[in-house]
């Protein structure tokens, strides 16, 4: 198991996130939430967020903070934070804009083909921190006591 760290750290992480993102949906929302569960786009915490930095985190305890390895992780993990602030934020907002107007024709009694689109896509800068924050405490331990 030792040489699979590198995977098995972090999807530890992505699989305690989700986890941890359908207890509190389904707390918010006072029933279960089962498709959260597979569903990691958007809400808090940031699945994306902590998978990526896991492994950043895993590799600087393992190789150094200062090893070119941890560098890209990190490049490439910040990449995806931003992306999910970002991108993927505004391509919620269109969806929400574009499911309120096939709502109102929908209202009018028109006929129209277009599904409803998934609004939840990106996140908050918050839901980002404390997915960072949330893989640095699952990588901090399964380096420390489970590796």
């Amino acid at each position: 198991m030792q040489d699979y760290k590198f995977i098995i750290i972090p999807i530890i992480s992505l699989v305690l996130c989700q986890i941890l993102k359908f207890i509190i949906e389904s707390i918010q929302k006072r029933k279960l939430i089962w498709g959260r569960l597979f569903n990691g786009a958007g809400g808090m915490p940031s699945t994306h967020t902590s998978f990526c930095f896991a492994l950043t985190f895993t590799l600087g305890y393992q190789l150094g903070f200062s090893s070119p390895f941890f560098a890209i992780a990190l490049v490439f993990s910040m990449i995806v934070s931003y992306d999910a602030m970002g991108v993927r934020m505004e391509s919620g907002k269109q969806a929400e804009a574009i499911n309120d107007i096939v709502d109102s024709v929908f209202k009018n009694k028109k006929k129209l083909t277009i599904a409803h689109l998934k609004e939840e896509l990106g996140h908050e800068p918050i839901e980002v921190f404390v997915g960072v924050i949330f893989a640095f405490v699952i990588s901090t331990l399964c380096n420390f006591y489970l590796f």
